[in-house]
C-alpha cells in the first residue's frame, strides 16, 4: 500500500533539487537587465495544478461551478494528450509560480527562467500597474478575501444560494465589458454619492430657484447637471458596463414582475467581481507581448547561455519546439517573433548609424560600399567575452581593469577560489550586462546573417536626414567598435513599459516582418463552405491580429442610453468593426443584463445578410458573395425578444472608428 505521505515526500525532495537552479535563474535575469518581483516557487503534484489553473493561477477563489468545469477540462486535456500545463504563474508581489512534480529537471528549469521573465513583465508593463496604482500589490489576500465575502453570503439562511450562483452568473457573463483603458477607480472601495441622490436630496429641500442660486455657486449646479446628463449621452457612450450598472442598476424580482433596487449583497458581489475583472484585464491584453517576452528570455538563458546543462538541452528544445509549435494563433511564437524583430530592427539601425558616419558612406551607396561580411566578422563577440571556461579566464582578466564587459568582483573570486565560482557551469557570472548584450548581439547569430545589409534605402534616407558628424569615424572598424551591443535590449525594455498588444502589433507588426515570417489571413468562405487563405498582404494580416487583439478578442459594447426613449430601457451598443455578433450568443448575454438592470433592455447591431441567389452566382464564379449589412436592435423584457430596424443616426454611431483600432476591414469576410 502507498503511504498516505509518498507524494509529499516526493515534492520536498523536488523542491530540494530546484533550489540552485530558482537562485542561478533569478541572479541570470538581473545580470541580463530583467529586473522581476520575487518569485516564490512551489511544488504542486498533477491533482494541485489542475486546481490552480481552473482559480488561474490562485489556491482560493469564490465559489461557483465554473471552477469545477475548468478543472474537468483541463484533467481531460491532460489525460487524452491534448497539451500539459507545466507551471502557472500569478501577477502579484511577491509572484507566485507553481511548478508540477512530474516535470524533468529540464522542464523545471525552462520554467523558471519563463517565469521570471514573467514577473520582470508584470512589475514593470504599466497596463498592470493600472490596477494597483501606487498602492502595493496583494492579489492572493485580496481574491482570498473576495472568496470569503461571498462564501459569507452563501451561508447566510436569509439568503437563497440560487440567487447568488445566478447574480454571480449574471456578472462573469458581462467580465469583459468593462473600459481597460481606464485605470480602477479608487472611489469604487468607498461609499459612493450618485448624482441621482444629490437631486433627491437638493429636490426635498425645496427651495426656490433663487435661493438655490444663493446657496449652491453655477459651479456646483452645472456640475450635477452634467453629471446627470453623463449617464444618457447617446455621444459618450459608457465603456465600462459593469461600473454602469454598479452604479445605476436594479434586479428583477420575477414574484412582483418589476425591478427593484439591488441588495446590498448583490452591489458587494458585484464591485467585487468588477474588481477581479480589472485585476486580470492586463494579463489579457498583453497575452502576446507577455508570453513573447518570457518565450524569448526561457530561450536565450536555456539556450544560448547554457542554463540548460548538455544532457539537458534535447529534452529542453523537444520542451521549446511543442510550445512555439502549437497550432493556429499562437502567442508565444508571435509574441518572441516580434521581440526578436524589434531587438534586430533596433540593433540595425544602430550599425547602420554608425556606418553612415564613415567618410565615403552615405545612405545612397551604403549596400554597395558596405562590405558586409566584414562588417559581420567585426560584430562577432570578443574571444575572451564568447568563450567562458575556467581554462580561460585569464584571457578576460587580461582585459583593461576599466573594461564594463567584465564582472570584475566575481572574476577575482573565481580565480583565487575556483571552487567558488562554477564558470564551466555559469560563464555569466564573470560578465557585466554590457558582456553579457556582446556576447548575445543578435545580428551576429546564424539565423540573422543578412539581416543588416536587407536594411532599406527609406531607413537609411530617414537615419542620413538629421546626421550633422557623417564624417566622425576613418574606418568601418572604428565604427563597428563603437556600436552600442545594449541597444536592442534597451529598446526592449522600453516598448515592454508602455506597450499592450494592440499597440504592439500596430507598432512593429510591419511588412518586412509579415514577408520574412510568412504571415497570412484566412477566411471562411460561403461559396465553399470551408476556410481558405483570404490574403497574404500585410496590411490584411494587421487588421485581422488588431481585431483579434481589440477587447481581449469579444464584441466591444458600450452603454448608449439608460432611459430609451424615456421609458426607463437599457439601450446597448456593440461597436461594429465588419464581424458580426453571434446573435443566439448575444441573446443568452441580454438574459444577464436583464438580470442586473431588472427592466427591458436594447441591444444595437448590424447583421450581414446574404442572397442565396448571389450566393449560387458567386459559388460559380469562384468568389464571395457581397453581404447587405442591415442594422438592428434586439429587445429583450424579461420573458421574449423583439427584433427591429435600427434607426440610421445609431447605426451610424455604433459603428467602430480608426482611434480604438476597432478598424473595419472594408474587404475582409465575417
Amino acid at each position: 500500500m502507498t503511504p498516505p505521505n509518498r507524494f509529499r515526500r516526493i515534492a520536498r525532495d523536488e523542491a530540494t533539487r530546484l533550489e540552485e537552479p530558482v537562485e542561478e535563474a533569478a541572479a541570470l535575469a538581473i545580470k541580463l537587465g530583467l529586473d522581476p518581483y520575487p518569485v516564490n516557487y512551489w511544488v504542486v503534484d498533477h491533482d494541485e495544478m489542475n486546481q490552480l489553473i481552473a482559480y488561474g493561477g490562485f489556491q482560493r477563489r469564490y465559489p461557483h461551478w465554473r471552477w469545477g468545469m475548468t478543472y474537468d477540462r483541463q484533467k481531460k486535456q491532460d489525460q487524452f494528450g491534448m497539451g500539459k500545463a507545466f507551471e502557472i504563474v500569478n501577477n502579484d508581489d511577491p509572484s507566485h509560480a507553481f511548478l508540477q512534480e512530474s516535470n524533468s529537471l529540464a522542464d523545471q528549469k525552462a520554467v523558471i527562467t519563463h517565469v521570471e521573465a514573467h514577473a520582470d513583465f508584470f512589475r514593470n508593463n504599466e497596463w498592470f500597474s493600472r490596477f494597483s496604482g501606487d498602492s502595493e500589490l496583494d492579489a492572493a489576500a485580496m481574491l482570498e478575501r473576495h472568496a470569503e465575502t461571498i462564501q459569507r453570503y452563501v451561508d447566510d439562511p436569509d439568503i437563497d444560494q440560487e440567487d447568488i450562483e445566478r447574480f454571480v452568473d449574471a456578472v462573469t457573463c458581462l467580465e469583459d465589458t468593462i473600459d481597460q483603458h481606464q485605470p480602477l477607480s479608487a472611489d469604487r472601495d468607498t461609499e459612493r454619492t450618485q448624482p441621482e441622490d444629490l437631486r433627491e436630496r437638493l429636490d426635498g429641500m425645496d427651495l426656490s430657484d433663487t435661493v438655490q442660486g444663493e446657496v449652491f455657486d453655477d459651479e456646483w449646479l452645472d456640475e450635477l447637471a452634467e453629471a446627470e446628463a453623463a449617464a444618457a449621452d447617446l455621444d459618450r457612450p459608457r465603456s465600462d458596463v459593469l461600473g454602469f450598472l454598479s452604479d445605476h442598476g436594479m434586479v428583477y424580482d420575477e414574484e412582483a414582475g418589476e425591478a427593484t433596487e439591488m441588495e446590498s449583497w448583490q452591489k458587494d458581489v458585484l464591485d467585487l467581481l468588477r474588481r477581479e475583472a480589472y485585476y486580470f484585464a492586463p494579463q489579457k491584453m498583453t497575452k502576446t507581448m507577455n508570453e513573447g517576452w518570457a518565450a524569448y528570455w526561457e530561450s536565450l538563458m536555456m539556450g544560448e547561455e547554457r542554463f540548460a546543462g548538455k544532457d539537458e538541452f534535447l529534452t529542453y528544445a523537444d520542451h521549446q519546439s511543442r510550445v512555439l509549435g502549437s497550432p493556429g494563433m499562437n502567442p508565444y511564437k508571435l509574441g518572441k517573433q516580434l521581440w526578436e524583430y524589434v531587438e534586430n530592427t533596433t540593433n540595425r539601425r544602430e550599425v547602420a548609424d554608425k556606418l553612415l558616419r564613415v567618410e565615403g558612406i552615405t545612405w545612397r551607396n551604403f549596400h554597395d560600399a558596405v562590405d558586409f561580411e566584414a562588417v559581420q566578422s567585426l560584430l562577432e563577440p570578443a574571444p575572451a567575452i564568447n568563450e567562458i571556461r575556467s581554462d580561460t579566464l585569464s584571457d578576460l582578466a587580461a582585459l583593461p581593469d576599466d573594461d564594463s564587459r567584465v564582472d570584475w568582483e566575481t572574476l577575482d573570486r573565481a580565480l583565487s577560489d575556483p571552487d567558488a565560482v562554477d564558470v564551466d557551469s555559469y560563464p555569466w557570472k564573470v560578465l557585466a550586462y554590457e558582456g553579457l548584450a556582446e556576447r548575445h548581439f543578435s545580428l551576429v547569430k546564424p539565423q540573422y546573417r543578412g539581416f543588416l545589409e536587407r536594411i532599406r534605402r527609406s531607413e537609411l534616407e530617414q537615419l542620413s536626414r538629421y546626421m550633422f558628424d557623417d564624417a566622425r569615424f576613418e574606418s568601418v572598424e572604428a565604427a563597428v567598435a563603437a556600436v552600442d551591443r545594449t541597444a536592442g535590449w534597451e529598446r526592449m525594455r522600453e516598448v515592454r513599459e508602455s506597450h499592450n498588444d494592440v499597440t504592439f502589433v500596430d507598432a512593429f507588426l510591419s511588412p518586412e516582418f509579415v514577408e520574412s515570417n510568412d504571415y497570412f489571413t484566412y477566411e471562411y468562405t460561403r461559396s465553399t463552405g470551408d476556410f481558405r487563405v483570404a490574403s497574404t498582404d500585410p496590411d490584411d494580416v494587421k487588421k485581422k491580429l488588431l481585431l483579434r487583439f481589440t477587447n481581449f478578442g469579444k464584441p466591444t459594447v458600450a452603454v448608449f442610453d439608460d432611459n430609451f426613449e424615456n421609458r426607463g430601457e437599457l439601450l446597448l451598443g456593440h461597436r461594429y468593426n465588419g464581424v458580426m455578433l453571434d446573435l443566439d450568443q448575444a441573446e443568452d448575454v441580454l438574459e444577464r443584463v436583464h438580470q442586473l438592470w431588472g427592466r427591458p433592455v436594447n441591444l444595437m447591431t448590424i447583421r450581414k445578410e446574404y442572397d442565396e441567389h448571389d450566393v449560387e452566382v458567386a459559388r460559380r464564379r469562384n468568389r464571395e458573395p457581397e453581404p447587405s449589412e442591415v442594422g438592428v436592435r434586439i429587445r429583450y423584457d424579461g420573458s421574449e425578444f423583439e427584433e427591429f430596424d435600427l434607426d440610421p443616426e445609431l447605426e451610424e454611431r455604433i459603428q467602430a472608428s480608426d482611434i480604438d483600432y476597432d478598424t473595419k476591414p472594408d474587404e475582409w469576410l465575417s
